[in-house]
């Protein structure tokens, strides 16, 4: 009895290995798109993400576990726009995944599938850190969402086929409860329309576009170049004269510069989550959008 019963538990432990096995290996640049997988992928899929939502994603380090973990992925899946270039590269050479490389069915850039908006005319140096294609903070409208679920979607069909109703299923799932969701941001976030807002880097074009937010002051001089006294100080003359609700950064950011200059402006200052995982509300994708009205809602004017 004891070699039979050892013989079918191993027989369960094989075949449990092989479920796992099957799993599509999910490699995400970035938080919000090993959600949007976990959305949509459910139990066929494993995600991981290389960075947190308190970490900076353009200064990220090739660190030995991230090669590792890339070497054993099916799916790399990252925003692209440049928001990478710092590190990524030296990932994808050093895990040396022929699935996961540049072109390959196993790469998938976000950005190509929405319009970018702040595409620079010239590309200088000395205007800071300027993207190229346009700016990479994608995420943070909400309705992008929709058409890159659709493509998500339909590369783990590619990548996965035996398991597409799965993904199909998941898909239907994801949108219809985000579309939902969308209305009720929209009708929530009425009275943000046209509140003039100060930024502390350039990563809120789509999350104003969204909710018809006004920038009115950036602390960065230039994108990526830490704010001086001397440019604090002009903003706050400027802002003396023409007023903001709020000066926003990300958890990432120094919260010093936001801080001097509410204190003299008296202007709040807030911490926004710009992915999930940025606090303790923003846990998933709906709770980050969540999270995000109700603190803009808490200073609308």
């Amino acid at each position: 009895m004891k070699t039979r019963s050892g013989l079918l538990m191993g027989l369960c432990l094989l075949l449990a290995g092989q479920v796992v096995q099957a799993q599509v290996k999910v490699f995400a640049c970035e938080p919000e798109w090993a959600a949007l997988a976990g959305e949509i992928g459910g139990e066929q899929i494993k995600a991981y993400s290389a960075t947190t939502g308190l970490q900076d994603v353009h200064h990220i380090e090739a660190r030995p576990s991230l090669i590792a973990r890339l070497r054993q992925a099916d799916l790399l899946v990252c925003t692209g726009a440049g928001l990478e270039s710092g590190w990524l590269p030296v990932l994808q050479r050093r895990a040396n995944n022929p699935r996961v490389q540049t072109g390959s069915p196993g790469y998938m850039e976000m950005a190509s599938y929405v319009n970018l908006l702040d595409r620079p005319a010239l590309v200088d140096r000395a205007a800071g850190d300027v993207h190229a294609g346009g700016n990479p903070h994608i995420q943070l409208d909400p309705r992008n969402f929709i058409v890159i679920a659709k493509a998500l979607a339909q590369r783990f069909t590619e990548i996965d086929p035996q398991h597409t109703k799965d993904y199909e299923s998941g898909l239907a799932s994801f949108l219809e409860r985000w579309q939902a969701a969308l209305a009720r941001w929209d009708a929530q976030a009425q009275p943000l329309q046209g509140m003039p807002i100060v930024v502390h880097h350039s990563s809120w074009p789509y999350l104003s576009r969204w909710l018809g937010l006004q920038r009115v002051a950036t602390l960065e001089p230039k994108p990526g170049v830490p704010p001086s006294s001397a440019h604090l100080s002009k903003l706050l003359g400027q802002l003396q004269n023409n007023p903001a609700a709020v000066i926003i950064r990300s958890p990432y950011q120094s919260a010093r510069p936001a801080e001097w200059l509410s204190e003299r402006a008296e202007i709040p200052a807030m911490e926004l989550p710009s992915t999930v995982g940025g606090n303790d509300a923003a846990n998933d994708l709906f709770g980050l959008f969540d999270d995000i009205v109700q603190q803009l809602l808490s200073v609308a004017p």
